[in-house]
């Protein structure tokens, strides 16, 4: 049986970075991702709940409201892909981002990995403060999309 995700939790100012799942306002996040961003619009309830439930998910809180999301795919050994990650637009321009990414990639069960794996389309800036580049061999990935699921 796998062990749960060690519990992180940081404050920064007003705000309160934490990985407790009963934290998570998914009503906020499942809005955010299905109605505002490029990559999950349309994304069916049940499979934004699976999605959590099988992730290691970082929040974002300014007093007891949900600002911010990311969410880690990881077998803890060898790789993890960071995705769904923003802050609302109200709370940009603050570094919480950063903060977050930063935090990720700290993450006691983070530790160790040989390949950090994300996605962006308007991001690069962020994630290459980080170490993040683009694929040194694109022809080594490859890719199946079922796009018609959602």
């Amino acid at each position: 049986m796998v062990e749960p995700f060690q519990i992180v939790e940081q404050c920064r100012d007003k705000y309160v970075l934490s990985t407790n799942p009963l934290k998570l306002d998914q009503e906020v996040v499942f809005d955010y991702l299905t109605n505002e961003s490029y990559w999950a619009r349309g994304r069916p309830n049940d499979v934004f709940k699976c999605s959590i439930e099988n992730s290691l998910n970082f929040g974002i809180y300014f007093g007891n409201k949900q600002i911010g999301y990311a969410r880690v795919v990881t077998d803890r050994a060898t790789f993890a892909w960071i995705c769904d990650v923003f802050v609302l637009p109200a709370h940009r321009g603050k570094g919480l981002a950063s903060w977050m990414i930063e935090t990720i990639l700290k993450h006691p069960d983070l530790q160790g990995l040989r390949s950090y794996f994300l996605a962006t389309r308007d991001a690069h800036s962020l994630y290459a403060q980080f170490g993040f580049k683009p694929l040194e061999d694109p022809s080594r990935f490859m890719m199946k999309r079922e796009p018609h699921l959602y």
